[in-house]
């Protein structure tokens, strides 16, 4: 099966073990949205949010990024109260919920075994995210979560992590309309050792603010 299409087809067979773990959900949690996780987010909005990857009963059970995921729990109200969103994050009721001028999407859009992407899958999927960053007329700011999702926006842009380290609220300009800010991944293991608390998170989106 060929994905060369801007956004990732649902059933995209490009990545073998990905593909096979995706049939093993399929038999195990048939009721998942069981595939490659669409953008979250209108094409002409200024912010990206990068992340990793779908959590097996977060995004690839909902069918939207960050949905039903841990981190989303962080990232969500976060987007609430500097005002990136409106209405009220459910899981279950995504209609009370909607992004306001910003777009999320992730590095890798199938869920990988134990959260845990390989190289080869996150090389193959970066034609997606490069599709996406050149669709989007608007793009102003990009904030990727993790080193991941970093070095592949860096990648998009012809820019090398030995020229730019990965480092929690750097900034990196990546074209003079585009502006790059890191962070650590809002994920259950960075929250719960507090190598990102609440505070350093709403850091992130106060630099956005400053920038925009």
């Amino acid at each position: 099966m060929q994905c060369n299409q801007t956004h990732t087809p649902k059933y995209c067979g490009l990545c073998p073990r990905l593909v096979g773990f995706r049939e093993q959900n399929t038999h195990t949690h048939p009721t998942f949205f069981n595939g490659a996780v669409p953008s979250f987010g209108g094409i002409d909005a200024a912010l990206l949010i990068v992340g990793l990857a779908p959590g097996l009963k977060g995004a690839n059970r909902t069918g939207r990024p960050f949905t039903g995921d841990y981190a989303g729990e962080l990232l969500y109200p976060t987007l609430l109260q500097y005002g990136w969103a409106s209405g009220v994050y459910d899981t279950e009721n995504r209609e009370k919920f909607s992004l306001k001028n910003a777009r999320i999407t992730n590095t890798v859009r199938c869920v990988p075994p134990l959260n845990k992407p390989l190289p080869i899958e996150i090389n193959t999927c970066q034609q997606f995210l490069n599709k996406e960053i050149a669709a989007m007329p608007r793009l102003r700011f990009i904030v990727a979560l993790g080193t991941v999702a970093y070095t592949a926006v860096l990648k998009n842009f012809g820019k090398k992590l030995t020229a730019h380290p990965f480092k929690h609220g750097g900034i990196v300009t990546l074209t003079p309309e585009i502006t790059l800010i890191s962070s650590y991944h809002c994920s259950r293991y960075n929250t719960s050792t507090k190598r990102l608390t609440t505070e350093m998170f709403h850091a992130i989106f106060d630099k956005l603010k400053e920038l925009r």
